[in-house]
């Protein structure tokens, strides 16, 4: 059997190990925008930003809570409370090094958190390979046993065939013999030959 192989773009394996730190700096990049126009030092922006950030920690709380807790859900919940926490700080705070910080610890936790998830999935992309390349193996050891059983077969055919061609020839060389007798050969337990005309 044989599998397609596709190589996959440099860029379209690095795009994933490179979303963390773009989103981190996407919010740092848009709150510092939104500083300059009127964010820094602004209680009711803090004040809504704390709300948005508090809400969503809430409500990634109760998406995890019980049996029927959603991981994906609780998970993008979390997420969006850290983003808007760093959000609110970066367009509160009136220096750059204290968003600059909270961007680095984010990103770190982001790439943590991602670490994870991608371990988690190459050990699933590692296993499922690895099913498939087995349930390969299998299937070309039957083709392989099916392909000699059928050589096997052919060969006894073959066989049978030059047995009974030989042995049509020696009857007919023994026929054109004088004394030749059918009657004896059917005694003997051959089957009944048909009758040949001996050419002169």
């Amino acid at each position: 059997m044989s599998s397609q192989i596709t190589a996959r773009h440099w860029l379209t394996a690095a795009a994933p190990k490179a979303a963390p730190a773009i989103a981190t700096s996407t919010v740092l990049i848009l709150a510092r925008i939104w500083s300059a126009n009127g964010a820094e030092h602004s209680v009711g922006n803090a004040v809504l930003m704390t709300a948005l950030s508090l809400g969503a920690a809430v409500a990634g709380a109760l998406a995890s809570v019980g049996r029927a807790g959603d991981g994906l859900i609780a998970g993008t919940a979390f997420a969006s409370s850290g983003a808007l926490a760093l959000a609110g700080v970066a367009g509160y705070a009136d220096g750059i090094s204290l968003p600059l910080l909270l961007w680095a610890l984010a990103t770190a936790v982001a790439y943590g958190l991602a670490a994870r998830h991608w371990r988690t999935d190459r050990r699933e992309t590692v296993a499922h390979e690895r099913h498939i390349g087995e349930r390969r193996e299998e299937h070309a050891h039957v083709e392989r046993v099916e392909a000699l059983r059928a050589g096997v077969q052919i060969e006894v055919a073959r066989e049978g065939a030059a047995y009974a061609t030989a042995l049509a020839q020696a009857i007919t060389a023994r026929a054109a013999l004088p004394g030749f007798d059918t009657a004896e050969l059917t005694r003997a337990g051959l089957p009944e030959l048909p009758a040949m005309t001996k050419e002169h």
